[in-house]
C-alpha cells in the first residue's frame, strides 16, 4: 500500500531557534572577524559601564553592543550621528531575539588614515625633543594677565571665563579669536598665539577648544602649530577637547588640562579665597619668626653680654679686689690672732700674780711685818725677840714699830 504522509516538519522552541541562530553566526568565520561602517544612532551609556546603541546607514540599521571591558579603551566620546567604525562579531541575544554586533574595537570613520599620520608627527617629533619635560616652564602660580586662544562663539570660551571670574575677579583676561576647526584653523591659532606674545604683561596662555571627533580635533595636530606652541616665549596650558583626547599641542604645551574648564582651573589654581587664606597663614607664621627670631636675639645678647662681664677688665679688677679684700683679712687673722692669744695669756698670768702679790692681801686687812734693819719678814713668832725695831706694811702705806711682847700662841686642836 502506499503511503501518502506528509513529511513531519521540525518544529523548533524559540529558545532553541535562537541557539541555532546562535550557532550559525558564530561558526562564521566572516562574521566573526569584520569591520562596519555606520553612523550612531540611540546612544545609551548606562551606569554599568557597557555602551549600547545602533549603527546605521540610508536604508538599514543594527544593534550594536560594547561591553565595559572594550569600552574603557576608548579615546573620544561615542555621541549621536557620529560617523564611526566598528570591529567586532556577530551574535544574537536570545532574550529579545536580536541579532547584534558585538563590538570590540570603535573609532571615528577615517581614523585609521588619520591615527596613522598622527603617530608618524607624535614620532618625529618626540624625536626631535619637542616633548621633553626639561623644557617644560614652569606655571606661574599666581598670573595677573592671561591670555585665550579659542573660538569667539564657542562653549569654551565661556566655560572659561565663567571659571576665571568665578576664582580670579582680579585677572585680566585678552581674547584672541581663532578658528579652531577646518584647513585654515592651524594658521589663525599661530597668529593669535604670536599676538598675544606680543603683550610684555602677560604671564600665561590658554589654547583651547571643546570635544569633537579626531577629524573636528585635527587642528590641533598640525606640525606647524605644535612648533609655535613649543616656541611660545609665554607658558601655554592646553585644553582641548575631552579627557580621553589628545593631540600634539597637548605633548607641547607646558601642561595639558583634560577640558576647557580644567585649563582654566589650572591657571587659577590658586584662587582669591586661597589668597587671602594663604596671607593669613603667612602673617601668621611671619609673626611667629619674628617673636621667634627676636626672642633668640635676646638670647644671644644676654649671653654675649654675660661673656662680655666675665672677660671684661673690670670684671678682672674687682675680683682682684675681692681677692686683696680676702688677703687683708686673711692678713689680719694672722696677725691680731698671736696678739690677742698674747693679751689672753698676759691677762691670765697677770691675774696669777695679782693673786699671789702679797700686796693684794694687804687690800684684805692683812699686814706685813719686817726687820727694819735686815728686812727680812718675819712670818713666825719664833723669827722675833724683844726690843726689835720693825716695820709694820699696811695697804696704804708702812709703820714703824718696836717688839713689846711676844706671845707664842696656842694650837687648838
Amino acid at each position: 500500500m502506499l503511503d501518502f504522509s506528509l513529511p513531519t516538519p521540525t518544529i523548533f522552541s524559540i529558545t532553541s531557534l535562537n541557539n541555532y541562530l546562535r550557532e550559525v553566526l558564530e561558526s562564521d568565520p566572516v562574521l566573526q572577524d569584520l569591520w562596519v561602517r555606520g553612523e550612531i544612532s540611540n546612544f545609551s551609556s548606562p551606569k554599568s559601564g557597557h555602551l549600547y546603541f545602533s549603527l546605521k546607514d540610508a536604508d538599514a540599521q543594527m544593534r550594536c553592543v560594547m561591553w565595559k571591558s572594550a569600552a574603557v579603551r576608548l579615546n573620544f566620546q561615542p555621541r549621536d550621528g557620529q560617523l564611526v567604525e566598528a570591529h567586532g562579531s556577530m551574535s544574537i541575544y536570545s532574550a529579545g531575539g536580536q541579532v547584534q554586533l558585538y563590538i570590540d574595537e570603535l573609532r571615528p570613520a577615517g581614523e585609521g588614515q588619520l591615527f596613522a599620520e598622527f603617530m608618524r608627527l607624535k614620532n618625529k617629533l618626540e624625536a626631535e625633543g619637542l616633548f621633553d619635560p626639561a623644557h617644560k616652564r614652569p606655571i606661574p602660580a599666581y598670573p595677573m594677565h592671561i591670555g585665550v586662544v579659542t573660538s569667539a562663539t564657542g562653549a569654551a570660551l565661556q566655560d572659561i571665563r565663567d571659571t576665571l571670574s568665578r576664582r580670579r575677579p582680579d585677572l585680566k583676561v585678552s581674547i584672541a579669536p581663532s578658528a579652531v576647526q577646518g584647513s585654515e584653523a592651524p594658521k589663525e591659532i599661530i597668529r593669535a598665539l604670536n599676538a598675544l606674545s606680543k603683550i610684555k604683561s602677560l604671564d600665561l596662555i590658554i589654547l583651547a577648544r571643546g570635544g569633537g571627533s579626531i577629524e573636528d580635533l585635527w587642528a590641533f595636530n598640525d606640525e606647524a602649530l605644535a612648533r609655535a606652541v613649543y616656541n611660545s616665549p609665554i607658558p601655554v596650558i592646553t585644553g582641548v577637547g575631552h579627557e580621553t583626547d589628545f593631540t600634539l599641542v597637548d605633548f607641547v604645551s607646558d601642561l595639558r588640562a583634560p577640558t576647557p574648564t580644567a585649563a582654566a582651573e589650572l591657571a587659577s589654581s590658586i584662587s582669591r579665597d586661597d589668597l587671602l587664606l594663604n596671607l593669613t597663614a603667612f602673617r601668621e607664621q611671619l609673626q611667629t619668626l619674628i617673636t621667634n627670631r627676636i626672642r633668640t636675639s635676646s638670647q644671644a645678647l644676654q649671653l654675649a653680654q654675660a661673656e662680655l662681664r666675665r672677660i671684661a677688665p673690670i670684671h678682672r679688677v674687682t675680683n682682684a679686689l675681692q681677692r686683696l679684700d680676702d688677703l687683708r683679712e686673711r692678713l689680719d687673722l694672722a696677725v691680731n690672732y698671736p696678739l690677742h692669744a698674747a693679751e689672753l695669756k698676759l691677762s691670765t698670768v697677770a691675774a696669777q700674780l695679782q693673786a699671789l702679790n702679797p700686796r693684794a692681801v694687804l687690800s684684805r686687812g692683812y699686814a706685813i711685818l719686817t726687820d727694819k734693819s735686815s728686812g727680812r719678814v718675819l712670818s713666825t713668832v719664833k723669827s722675833a725677840v724683844l726690843g726689835l725695831e720693825t716695820l709694820v706694811q699696811l695697804q696704804d702705806g708702812s709703820l714703824g714699830a718696836t717688839i713689846n711682847s711676844i706671845d707664842p700662841g696656842v694650837t687648838h686642836d
